[in-house]
Formats: structure tokens, C-alpha cells, sequence
């Protein structure tokens, strides 16, 4: 690459941390969002009932808004990740914010724009200091809800990286959850923020999108201007400006390798999930919508190992009946025949709103009331969906699992509804698998540890790692300062691993993984080694770990489990796992 005077332009790169894998080139466009300066005038008294008309149809214009862009990011990646606007929706129908607005403009007689500006900043900076990790994260969404409402105020339309109509490779100092799901897929080869960590909303939405992202590049937003000629490599966290030939050279062959692992994959789709020694483990994946079964079905999976059905009830002012939810079950299920399907009921409450049921907002809402708990705090919810599964279970490949679990009175508590509702439906008629089995998600230690008792009341596990490891290890994996000591492979998980298989074995059950170590080829012996019966990763994911497991050996397998179980550094047990799958599959960790 030459400069205007026809001298080579010297390569640079920037270190952060990939968090969505891809590679893209291309110009670069910084974002740096002009603020504005707002007007601000004093109000007569006559004026102040006109300015808080103003304040209440910004704010309804701004809800409409935040559930539309809900409707169209549930309808393009599925409703798991357009529930993240659920605590925007919070924020304009916060009372405390909204009568403190009131009273200061009661009070100073100035126009509402500097009122709620004033505010809304003096809010977000107290959470910004909280030493709550989740209360820190609602700093960003009040910030992201308080530019809408003022854009509404003044007549601006929000500024939309949408409408940057040309290939690019977008450079920011954050993203809002709401900048992220609206960029235009077809122009926005990738982006790069200086904030942000793996498992921030805006990773999330990156690999939700399939865009290579890079996040954690502190104040490069400030150092760079737009038009550089630049290379994105989302797989190593690698930001490449004026890339030499020497460079271009060798991403041109990491991308053809990359391409010829994928086309690779694309022919094991009929073949068995069974290791190099003969040993067979179920390979699921996991799903949201409907809309994912032909995924499913295209990349090989036996079946859906979770289904969360949580999007029946979010960004919706009415509950589903039992007719939609039973019609919807019974629709996946029959698509996906003769291969099972596990449903999990609820996980919402806490920081999951639903429709006009008002939930109270809780402080930590992962401690909170959520997922079973909220199940059996309002069984007039539960069991209309209990209804529906059990119907559904007619067609004979339908299995059903609680959330969150924690000790043995819940799964008695539920299954004590489970048998008033199928009472109830022989009682009308409808028929139902008598036998369907019913399973729990084992995401608290308490469960891991208490796994005999509860294996001796179900019909399998299925351990849900991103939770059990959050709670395990006390780490909140939203949090950039701590997000590093989120650790799959800290020894306290794998024991914990390996005691919930072996209670499930001792009693006859299976166990398998659902959560994000089912996806991590890397991590795939040592679950083989401890025993893990069956793995769910995301659809996309499947092929990559079929092959893992197809080259694998089990002697192999159970030998690095047995060493890791002895070890006490968690990095060390991962350099560890790394040397065997790089010893069978190595182009699948390139």
C-alpha cells in the first residue's frame, strides 16, 4: 500500500480481543456520535403543562420505536437476543426517573430537554459507580434510551449507522445493543469497538449477525480517521491497518483454509457423531424459533437437545394461550421427527419482563425470582404451558426439562402440577404421552451437588454450563473488569461435571451439556473423558463438533479427564485439552 506520494505506508497493528470469528477487509468508517448541544431556556408557568405534553409523547414515541426494532430483530435472529431491549423498555417506563423529571421541571422552569438530559446523565453516572455488575451494564441502556428520547424531543431522527450506504469496516467506541442489531448487514463488513468484552451485548449480537467483531481496543476510536485501508481478524482479536502484501498474502491462505474446513463439514450431515473407537454420543442442538429447524436438520443434529420457548412471551402485552403454544410444539416436533426434541419450560422473570404483567425489577435478578422459581410462584402461567407440552407429547418424540433447579421440593412441586394437569386432560379427553419423560437443567451447585436425590425423581440431566460456571465461580460474565476469571474449565466445574454424570449413571439415567462448553471444540475430550452422554450446541456449531468427536479416541479422552480432575490451575487444564484436540483436529482451532 502506497500513500498519495507513491511511499509505502507503513503496516500497524492493534491487539484486542475477538469475540464474533471472521475475517473482512475493507475501508474503515469511525463513528464518533456528535452531541449536540441541546437548547435550554426558562419556561413561563403557563408553558410548563405544553412541555410535559412534550416530555409524554417523546417517551410513547420512543417505547413504539424500542418495540418495533424488538419485533424486527426477533423476526431476523430470534428472540433471545431482542430481549436484550427488554431494559430499555424498563427505563422509559421508569416512574422514579420520570417523576424526578417532573418535580425539576416543576422546580426550575427550564425546557425538558436540559431537565431530562440532567437527569437521565445524574442516573446514569450513580449506576456507573455501583459496584453491582448488572446495575453498571443498565448505565449503558439508560444512555442509549436517553438519545432516542432527546432525539424525539428536538425532532431528530436518531443517527443511524444504517444509512451508511457503502462497504466499510465500522471503528466505534462502543455500541449500543440497538447501534449493533440495526447496522446494515449488507455494507458493514465488521466492526471494532475500544470497549466492550466476550460476553458483552454487543459480542452477543455480532455472532447472533454472523459479523467478525473485535471489542477491548481502549482509545483507538480517538487515534484513527476514516478512509484507512484495513483488515478485521475476528478469530485472533487482530485489528491490521495498511496491511502489507506479506500480511494479505497470509490471510488470503487462512481464509481458504477456513473455507476448506467449512466445505468439509458440509458433507456430515448423515454421518454418526461416534468417536474413532467406536463410542456414540448423542449430538443435539439447541433452538429458539420455529424458524431454526431447518438448520437443524441441515447440519446433522439428532434432534433439538434444548428448545427455549421464552419468545412466546416476551415483547408481548397479551400471554400466549394454551391453543398457540400447543400448535407451536406440536408443529417443531412433528418437523423434526422421528428425532427427539426437549422443550424447557420457562426461564423468564427477574430481568425478563412479560407483556403487562408488571414484574417487580429486582435488584439482582439472577438471584431472583426467574425461571422455575417464577414457574411455581405463578402456576396459573405454568401450567397452561404444562398443557400445551403434554398435548404436544402425543406424537411421541417430546421430552420436557425444568430450568434452574436447585433442590428436590421444586422438581416435586412441579411434577405434582405436571400430574393435575395430565389428570385434568384425560378428564377433557385430549391424548397425551403418559410416559414422556421429564428432565432438569442442573445450573446451581446445589443441584450438582444434591445430583443423586434428584437423579432418583428424573428422567435425565442436562447441565446448563454458562450458568453453573457463573454461579460456581461467582463471576459475572458481563463484567469487563472480572469477565477473565469466567473459567469452563476451573477445576470446581469439572467436579462438579463429573459428579452430576456419575450420579445419572449410578441410576440409570443420561446426562449430557447444553451450555456454551457443548460448542467449544477445544473442551469436547474432556466432556467425552467425564462422561457426558450427549452434547446441544448452537445449530450452526453442530459439524464442528461431529468431527471433533469423530476423530477422537476414548481412551484418549478419559485419560485427559483423569489428569484434569487432579489439576488446580485452570489454565493449565485448558492447555492441556488444547494439546489433544490440536492432536486430532487441528484445523478446527486454526
Amino acid at each position: 500500500m502506497s500513500d498519495e506520494a507513491g511511499l509505502p505506508r507503513a503496516e500497524i497493528r492493534f491487539q484486542g480481543l475477538g469475540v464474533s470469528p471472521g475475517l473482512a477487509r475493507g475501508r474503515l468508517f469511525v463513528h464518533r456520535p456528535e452531541e449536540e448541544p441541546l437548547p435550554e431556556r426558562a419556561v413561563a408557568e403557563a408553558e410548563l403543562p405544553t412541555e410535559i405534553a412534550r416530555f409524554e409523547s417523546a417517551l410513547l414515541l420512543t417505547r413504539a420505536q424500542i418495540l418495533d426494532m424488538q419485533a424486527k430483530i426477533a423476526e431476523a435472529i430470534g428472540a433471545k437476543d431482542a430481549s436484550i431491549f427488554d431494559a430499555h423498555l424498563l427505563v422509559v417506563e421508569d416512574r422514579t426517573l420520570i417523576d424526578e423529571v417532573l418535580r425539576t421541571l416543576e422546580r426550575d422552569r427550564r425546557n425538558i430537554e436540559a431537565i431530562f438530559q440532567e437527569v437521565a446523565g445524574r442516573y446514569a453516572r450513580l449506576l456507573e459507580q455501583m459496584d453491582d455488575p448488572y446495575l453498571r451494564e443498565r448505565s449503558m441502556d439508560i444512555h442509549d434510551v436517553t438519545r432516542r428520547v432527546l432525539m424525539n424531543l428536538v425532532g431528530k431522527s436518531t443517527p443511524a449507522l444504517s444509512e451508511v450506504n457503502h462497504p466499510h469496516l465500522l471503528l466505534a467506541h462502543n455500541l449500543t445493543p440497538s447501534d449493533t442489531a440495526l447496522l446494515n448487514r449488507e455494507h458493514v463488513l465488521g466492526f471494532a469497538t475500544d470497549a466492550g468484552s466476550r460476553t458483552s451485548h454487543t459480542a452477543i449480537m455480532a455472532r447472533s449477525l454472523n459479523i467478525p467483531a473485535i471489542v477491548g481496543l481502549h482509545d483507538l476510536s480517538t487515534r484513527l480517521e476514516t478512509g484507512a485501508d484495513v483488515l478485521l481478524d475476528g478469530y485472533h482479536g487482530l485489528l491490521v491497518i495498511n496491511p502489507s502484501e506479506q500480511t494479505l498474502h497470509e490471510y488470503e491462505a487462512l481464509a481458504r483454509s477456513q473455507q476448506s474446513v467449512e466445505d468439509g463439514l458440509v458433507n456430515l450431515r448423515e454421518t454418526a457423531s461416534t468417536t474413532a473407537d467406536g463410542h456414540h454420543v448423542i449430538l443435539s442442538a439447541n433452538i429458539e424459533l420455529p424458524e431454526d429447524i431447518p438448520m437443524v436438520k441441515s447440519s446433522g443434529a439428532e434432534g433439538v437437545g434444548l428448545y427455549r420457548t421464552e419468545f412466546f412471551y416476551l415483547n408481548k402485552n397479551d400471554l400466549p394461550t394454551e391453543e398457540e403454544q400447543y400448535e407451536n410444539y406440536r408443529q417443531v416436533a412433528s418437523s423434526i421427527l422421528p428425532h427427539p426434541i426437549i422443550i424447557r419450560t420457562l426461564d423468564l422473570g427477574g430481568d425478563k419482563g412479560i407483556g403487562n404483567l408488571n414484574l417487580p425489577t429486582e435488584l439482582n435478578p439472577f438471584l431472583g425470582c426467574r425461571a422455575i422459581r417464577f414457574c411455581l410462584d405463578r402456576p396459573d402461567i405454568f401450567k397452561v404451558q404444562l398443557r400445551a407440552i403434554l398435548r404436544a407429547s402425543a406424537l411421541g418424540n417430546v421430552k420436557m426439562m425444568y430450568p434452574l433447579i436447585s433442590g428436590l421440593a421444586e422438581v416435586r412441586t412441579a411434577n405434582a402440577l405436571l400430574d393435575d394437569c395430565k389428570a385434568e386432560l384425560r378428564a377433557e379427553g385430549h391424548t397425551f404421552n403418559e410416559k414422556m419423560e421429564v428432565g432438569i437443567m442442573i445450573e446451581v451447585p446445589s443441584a450438582a451437588l444434591c445430583a443423586p436425590e434428584l437423579a432418583r425423581e428424573v428422567a435425565f440431566f442436562s447441565i446448563g454450563t454458562n450458568d453453573l460456571i457463573q454461579y460456581s465461580i461467582a463471576v459475572d460474565r458481563v463484567n469487563e473488569r472480572i469477565a477473565h476469571l469466567y473459567e469452563p474449565t476451573h477445576p470446581a466445574i469439572l467436579r462438579l461435571i463429573k459428579m452430576v454424570v456419575d450420579a445419572a449413571h449410578d441410576a440409570g439415567i443420561w446426562a449430557g451439556v447444553c451450555g456454551e462448553m457443548a460448542s467449544e471444540v477445544a473442551l469436547t475430550p474432556l466432556l467425552l473423558g467425564l462422561g457426558v452422554d450427549e452434547l446441544s450446541a448452537g445449530a450452526a456449531l453442530v459439524p464442528r463438533v461431529k468431527r471433533a468427536v469423530q476423530t477422537l479416541e476414548m481412551s484418549v479422552c478419559r485419560r485427559l479427564a483423569d489428569e484434569a480432575l487432579r489439576m488446580a490451575i485452570p489454565g493449565e487444564i485448558l492447555v492441556e485439552c488444547e494439546k489433544v484436540a490440536r492432536q486430532f483436529y487441528p484445523e478446527l482451532l486454526s
